[in-house]
């Protein structure tokens, strides 16, 4: 049976040629016309080689038969598992849609700083090796408040919790109670919901999808068979290709709430995090209204996007399409997949960045007041740069310490053959925007020898300080491919970087606000995991200083309500920051 057109994008489809897939309230901002300026950005080198990743190949089990999750690739990202204080690397290995018994891939794979710039595989010594999934994305954080860094892996099938013991990894998910059902499960989070010292956990999950309910779609329509009549199929509605996403039914979300005991309830309907609009692939937490409680905002595929507001007591209501930031400016719900937000500018409001599809541009909203987010894409000069790109990572951070946050925007098609009427392409380059520092941005031009020039089929971004000189470096995977590495070679600037340790809140400070100050300057930074897609970032406040060599002040506002202020701090150190304690601890100078 051929099925009707494919929604709003049908006439796109036609016209190209194209193949199927488918407290207080915050002062407003004050707007500027002030032209964003090209920036000397500062060198980036591939170190993928020489820190002895190129070992690494993610394999998206594509064997021909156009599956649809093939298209989506893997994250990974950065933990400290050994806790020497220097970053190691988590990466997932991808699987097969349709295992052979004579190939094993490994889902995930660890590797350890050396602390000289390289890495050796402990995937066996650390008790990864062997274990078997599809694997999608990672969040790491401590879950268990023991001290060491755990993580939550998002699968094709069931997901899983590994807990950190010394270095080695326990798969405990089935008996923490959050593995799930078998789900396509996409980014998750760790997160502090009810602000009582334990990590929560949501899951957000994509679409109900499976070999045995895999749609046939072609350039003539789709059929309703599974594809273990491919061939036969193809001889009457022609080549397979990927269906379009509003094709299969999404799913609900998860939202799991911390007993304090090691253990899970899954409390997604009570919580208030049910929703029959699924199709999720990324998600942040922030808090937006300043109110002390977290809310998270999430992308949805081909479905509005949500925004959860916490409701002071744990729970959350969804106001995504009241806030305005479900819809582009027409009304119609992208294709989100990354995720980021952070204060862009001097207002001290908080700006959401969504990563979208081709033809789409990639969406900027900015808090106004009064739970209603204004779209800014335009005004922020990111819309027209990065309407032919795909964009699934998307992380905020300061890549040149001047004291803003600028965007990276990691991109690649989902489509192997496309038309190239509209200009996109399957593998594309990455695309660096620098802010102005009052939220308007240029896209950087990248030297001859930059690895913002390579072509690739991009899915997570993860930003930490591996080499542990300041600055920061940059992780991106590729669906079906290789992982890179980037070296952050900035020289001339200032920063103060800021590790929290809980007391009364969580153990790694999950939640927290940290505010630097120079002279009349603030600059808002939040220490949490999620964002970006599938992928894991450090948990550090890095402050660009620019020319100053040191921060006026230092404000943590803690998840209990504690607040910590410090004056008169050197700057080009990182510093370790204990709730309650009156002084700072000196932890890495450069």
């Amino acid at each position: 049976m051929i099925l009707p057109p494919f929604g709003r994008h049908f006439h796109l489809f036609i016209a190209f040629s194209l193949l199927f897939v488918g407290c207080n309230q915050p002062t407003p901002r004050s707007s500027s016309n002030t032209e964003p300026q090209q920036k000397q950005v500062p060198s980036l080198k591939d170190a993928t080689e020489e820190a002895g990743l190129s070992d690494f190949m993610h394999d998206n089990g594509a064997r021909g038969q156009m599956y649809f999750p093939e298209q989506m690739g893997s994250g990974g990202g950065f933990i400290d598992y050994n806790g020497d204080g220097w970053l190691d690397i988590l990466l997932v290995g991808g699987g097969l849609l349709d295992p052979e018994p004579s190939t094993q891939i490994e889902a995930l794979r660890l590797y350890k700083n050396n602390q000289d710039g390289t890495f050796t595989e402990v995937t066996e010594d650390s008790g990864l090796s062997g274990y078997q999934a599809y694997g999608k994305g990672i969040t790491v954080a401590d879950y268990d408040n023991d001290g060491d860094e755990d993580f939550f892996f998002t699968t094709l099938h069931k997901n899983d919790l590994f807990r950190n013991d010394a270095g080695v990894f326990a798969s405990v998910g089935e008996e923490a109670g959050v593995s799930g059902e078998t789900l396509w499960s996409s980014s998750a989070l760790f997160f502090d919901a009810d602000l009582d010292g334990d990590l929560d956990l949501y899951v957000a999950n994509y679409a109900a999808w499976s070999p045995d309910i895999d749609i046939f779609c072609s350039i003539q329509g789709i059929v309703l068979l599974d594809t273990r009549g491919a061939k036969d199929l193809e001889k009457s509605y022609g080549q397979k290709v990927y269906c379009a996403p509003n094709e299969y039914t999404g799913v609900s979300s998860y939202f799991y709430r911390n007993n304090g005991d090691g253990s899970f309830n899954d409390e997604t309907l009570e919580a208030g995090f049910y929703q029959t609009e699924g199709k999720s692939l990324g998600v942040a937490e922030f808090d937006y209204n300043r109110d002390g409680w977290p809310d998270l905002v999430v992308t949805n595929d081909a479905e509005p996007d949500l925004l959860y507001k916490n409701n002071g007591d744990g729970t959350f209501t969804e106001t995504g399409k009241r806030s305005g930031i479900a819809f582009d400016e027409l009304g119609h719900a992208r294709a989100g997949m990354g995720i980021d937000v952070g204060v862009v500018d001097d207002s001290g409001l908080e700006s959401i960045f969504i990563g979208n599809f081709s033809s789409e541009t990639i969406g900027v909203y900015t808090y106004t007041g009064n739970d209603i987010f204004e779209d800014r894409a335009a005004a922020s000069r990111i819309g027209p740069p990065s309407y032919l790109t795909l964009t699934f990572g998307l992380i905020l951070f300061d890549i040149e310490y001047d004291g803003d946050l600028d965007m990276l925007a990691a991109n690649g098609h989902v489509w192997a053959v496309r038309p190239t009427l509209d200009g996109s392409t399957y593998r594309q380059k990455p695309q660096l925007f620098v802010n102005n520092g009052s939220g308007q941005f240029t896209e950087a031009t990248p030297s001859a020898d930059s690895p913002l020039l390579k072509e690739m089929v991009a899915r997570g971004a993860s930003y930490g300080d591996f080499d542990r000189d300041g600055d920061l470096d940059l992780l991106v995977t590729e669906n079906n491919g290789p992982v890179q590495l980037w070296k952050n070679e900035l020289t001339d600037a200032n920063y103060l970087r800021v590790h929290l340790q809980g007391i009364a809140s969580n153990s790694e400070g999950l939640g927290a606000q940290v505010i630097a100050v120079l002279g009349n300057k603030r600059m808002y930074q939040r220490i949490r995991t999620g964002s970006s897609y599938l992928s894991q970032s450090e948990k550090v406040a890095s402050f660009g200083l620019g020319n100053q060599t040191r921060a006026d002040s230092l404000i943590i506002h803690w998840p209990s309500g504690k607040i910590d202020v410090f004056t008169n701090l050197e700057g080009n150190q990182d510093l370790l920051v204990v709730e309650g304690e009156d002084h700072v601890q000196v932890i890495a100078t450069p």
